[in-house]
């Protein structure tokens, strides 16, 4: 009979500590798995096993004592990492990760090229497990996509966005993340996992990235000043130098190039295969706002 322990690689993390609490809470025996034991939220380290240590990037022998008995693991650690775990761990270890819908993008890089090596991976070892692809995550503790966001637009006159805002983007909500894992998890525990699967996780629905960025003003408690098209080269010899004044939040070129390509996704394989409908943004982002705004009630 399969022991009760979920191994969570990354558990101090911003995806892998809301996965331990929510696996806490429905009475499972997490086992942590991290490269500095005393970055472990105290409420985790009460509650779980002692905590196992690795460096995912150190001797394959310190990972392979770090994961000896596992029989279930999720990794909320780089996709680039799945190799060296499933090379570190017998076939029969389910494996279940987070990759990222940047294997998707027209402009390869290094984190989106990780993300592919561990896909292929995973696919390629035959054994019960599941890759799932986030598009833009936001509401974890600690995350601050949309915060800076949000500041940024509150300083704004006019808001240049290259083509307009026009290109498509789906974020989703970090407790659909861990909703996703734990479902997946649920697959393989119940032994209709079987071969490995790889598929995205996304929002409710895509939208235009000005109607998302002027949902995450109204939620932030202000109205989006007027949208202006400017070209994104431009964007990007501007974002230097708006990044050095006070008070302004840095935007890298990257980030401003990624706004031109359409990042909406279809969720179908998602709800079937999970049974996860995801929140609505607007649903969200109240729950985003609201819990900060309760933070400061209680800071002062």
């Amino acid at each position: 009979m399969p022991r009760n322990e979920v191994f969570v690689i990354g558990a101090g993390g911003r995806s892998g500590a809301p996965l331990c609490r929510a696996l806490l809470a429905r009475g499972t025996d997490v086992v942590p798995v991290v490269r500095d034991a005393t970055r472990l939220p105290a409420d985790i380290v009460s509650r779980s096993l002692p905590p196992r240590i690795a460096d995912l990037t150190g001797p394959q022998a310190q990972l392979r004592t770090a994961l000896e008995g596992a029989e279930y693991i999720i990794s909320t650690a780089h996709a680039s990492h799945i190799p060296s775990l499933l090379e570190a761990t017998p076939p029969e270890t389910v494996l279940i990760g987070l990759g990222s819908t940047r294997k998707f993008t027209r402009w390869p890089d290094e984190h989106g090229n990780g993300v592919l090596s561990g896909e292929k991976a995973l696919l390629a070892s035959g054994r019960a497990g599941a890759l799932l692809h986030p598009t833009m995550i936001y509401g974890a503790e600690g995350e601050n996509n949309v915060q800076r966001l949000a500041a940024l637009l509150r300083r704004l006159p006019v808001v240049p966005m290259p083509a307009g805002g026009r290109a498509l983007v789906q974020p989703i909500y970090q407790d659909d993340v861990t909703h996703c894992l734990i479902a997946a998890l649920d697959l393989a525990q119940n032994g209709q996992l079987g071969v490995p699967k790889s598929l995205v996780i996304a929002g409710a629905e895509p939208m235009a990235y000005r109607d998302f960025a002027a949902a995450v003003a109204r939620a932030a408690g202000f109205e989006m000043a007027p949208v202006i098209p400017v070209p994104a080269a431009l964007l990007m010899t501007a974002s230097h130098f708006l990044g050095l004044l006070p008070g302004m939040p840095r935007v890298g070129r990257d980030e401003i190039r990624r706004l031109l390509e359409d990042k909406n996704f279809d969720i179908g394989p998602m709800r079937d295969l999970l049974s996860i409908s995801p929140l609505c943004l607007e649903a969200g982002l109240s729950r985003l706002f609201g819990r900060a705004e309760g933070g400061k009630a209680k800071m002062r």
